[in-house]
């Protein structure tokens, strides 16, 4: 794939257009983006400057991070604190996300949609109220490892990190989720199945290969 540079700017115009001409492929009323990659790569600013441009079109948009469907912390930690199979897999309530996020989306849903569900620091339910988002609105979910579950998306977009600056910018203490990032790299490709592939080693100067398909 050829990257080209880009602004932040001009990216989230790009994307917020895109999502503006897809819609939702199921035809039902809403339309759901994705914005993956490693917590480094900074996958909820580039969620909350999309959803920004979106509303500036007229859409009415709902930012939501997997980080608030964390499973509970006797699950997370079956295995020990730092073990990056359970991250990969057992970290991430992906039962959830079906039941209380895309469900509600699903055509003749009700569009009442959960933003978040599990508090880490207090290890217990968020209670947080159900979110109405209307006809024609847009769920943006950002966060790792979202692709490879069927989630029914009609955009993704990859915030792509080489091994090495991935590295480099992952804090000291999460440094053990690295094999899990390596297992996603092998196992679901993130760069080839997204639909928009970002270059953001610097983060001051991204680059893309456009949208695909």
């Amino acid at each position: 794939m050829r990257f080209e540079a880009i602004t932040w700017e001009r990216l989230t115009d790009a994307l917020a257009e895109r999502v503006l001409k897809s819609g939702p492929a199921d035809g039902g009323s809403w339309t759901r983006v994705a914005v993956d990659g490693a917590p480094a790569a900074g996958t909820g600013g580039m969620a909350g400057a999309l959803a920004d441009a979106l509303r500036l079109r007229g859409r009415s948009v709902l930012v939501v991070g997997v980080a608030g469907f964390l499973r509970p912390a006797s699950l997370r930690y079956e295995y020990g604190r730092e073990d990056p199979d359970t991250y990969y897999s057992g970290w991430f309530d992906t039962g959830a996300l079906w039941r209380e996020v895309f469900g509600p989306l699903d055509p003749g849903g009700t569009g009442l949609v959960l933003p978040d569900l599990w508090d880490p620091a207090g290890d217990r339910a968020t209670r947080s109220p159900r979110v109405a988002l209307p006809p024609d609105g847009v769920l943006v979910l950002h966060g790792p490892l979202l692709m490879g579950h069927w989630f029914p998306f009609d955009l993704t977009v990859h915030l792509r990190l080489s091994p090495a600056a991935l590295r480099r910018r992952t804090e000291a203490g999460e440094q053990w989720t690295l094999p899990a990032f390596e297992r996603y790299e092998a196992e679901v490709d993130p760069a080839r199945a997204a639909d928009v592939v970002v270059r953001a080693d610097d983060p001051r100067h991204p680059a893309w290969g456009g949208p695909q398909g």
